[in-house]
């Protein structure tokens, strides 16, 4: 289909994915393989979906892909809040990350909206 690495969302979901990733490494050790590795997941998630569904043949296997994206956005909303009010996010962390999971959504709101076949 096309190069992942051309779209804005999967480029702002890869950054986020980073964040994430880089803000984790603060959270207690016994949350290794709790809410770090379930938030590492979720965020990895979402550019990982856009990478893929650009790889599949149609339209319909894309557009399936963002709906997965979207899913894991959503997963991470949660985490987010959940690890700011256990105190392992500063609210300035989660803020921004909040912000930027919300521009993620929206990305991938209007790329499947464009992506709906003609009625």
């Amino acid at each position: 289909m096309q190069d992942f690495r051309q779209l804005k969302a999967w480029e702002k979901g890869h950054a986020l994915a980073l964040a994430v990733y880089g803000a984790t490494r603060n959270f207690p050790p016994h949350e290794l393989y709790g809410l770090t590795g379930q938030m590492c997941r979720s965020s990895a998630s979402v550019p990982t979906n856009i990478a893929e569904g650009c790889g599949r043949s149609s339209i319909a296997d894309f557009r399936k892909f963002l709906d997965y994206a979207m899913g894991s956005a959503k997963e991470l909303e949660y985490q987010l809040l959940l690890s700011r009010d256990l105190g392992y996010l500063p609210a300035g962390d989660h803020e921004r990350m909040l912000l930027d999971v919300a521009e993620v959504q929206r990305m991938l709101a209007g790329f499947m909206t464009r992506l709906r076949p003609a009625q």
